[in-house]
């Protein structure tokens, strides 16, 4: 029996109304709380973010392969990070946050906050394996667990950024709602996507991307995180051409 749209998509679209939610209260808290207090909650969010990341870089450590996950990790980040250095897709991102600003006359660190809510919403195990078992089978649960994660994220990203995390629905829309769509293609091939090679891949890539969104969120360092956007893409071939070996 074939699915509906909305049941392929409700968990997408939910999740689209808790951070358009978040933007809201956070917009509300950002004219009330002293900037103190703004910076406290953006490093309170930074830290949970590294821990978010850790615990998705340690799923490279359950991939079975001929080759460890470590080493297909590093291959996957590094030649994800040159392609996506040599595609400028840190500049690109930029330039459509700057670009939306100026559409909306946004304010403020627009651009900074547009990008930060993208990836963490949408680089993640649970936007894969969620979008894939609301697109498969109609269960949303998962989606609707990073809803409310993603909600309270939302809150905090737009007390220190601004209206900007507000228009991260745009990729959240793009990516979660294209992978709930496709996810018969997708995962055509696998069993169980929770345990797959190439999801855990995936999974640990995503979490190395997160960790380095944490780092900017700190303010430790400025990772280039939407360079290696591509790495998520090279995960699965890897997998793919290990197999094949021997």
């Amino acid at each position: 029996m074939s699915l509906d749209f909305w049941t392929k998509t409700s968990g997408t679209w939910i999740n689209v109304a808790t951070v358009l939610l978040g933007t809201g209260l956070g917009l509300v808290l950002r004219g009330r709380l002293p900037l103190k207090m703004q910076q406290i909650i953006t490093q309170g969010l930074g830290l949970i973010t590294l821990f978010v990341g850790l615990s998705m870089a340690g799923s490279v450590n359950k991939v079975e392969s001929r080759i460890d996950g470590v080493i297909l990790a590093l291959l996957a980040i590094v030649m994800g990070g040159l392609l996506g250095e040599w595609w400028r897709l840190e500049e690109r991102l930029e330039a459509l946050g700057n670009w939306l600003k100026r559409r909306f006359k946004g304010k403020g660190s627009f651009t900074e906050g547009f990008m930060a809510a993208s990836l963490l919403f949408c680089v993640g195990p649970m936007t894969l394996i969620g979008s894939l078992n609301n697109g498969l089978t109609g269960d949303n649960t998962l989606l609707l667990l990073k809803a409310v994660m993603d909600g309270l994220a939302a809150i905090a990203l737009t007390s220190s950024f601004g209206i900007g995390v507000g228009f991260s629905v745009l990729v959240v829309l793009l990516y979660q709602g294209g992978v709930s769509l496709a996810a018969g293609l997708l995962a055509q091939n696998l069993a169980d996507p929770a345990s797959s090679p190439a999801v855990l891949l995936i999974t640990g890539v995503g979490g190395l991307m997160i960790l380095g969104l944490g780092l900017n969120l700190l303010e430790v360092a400025r990772v280039r995180v939407a360079s290696f956007l591509p790495a998520l893409l090279l995960a699965p071939l890897l997998v793919w051409l290990t197999s094949r070996i021997g």
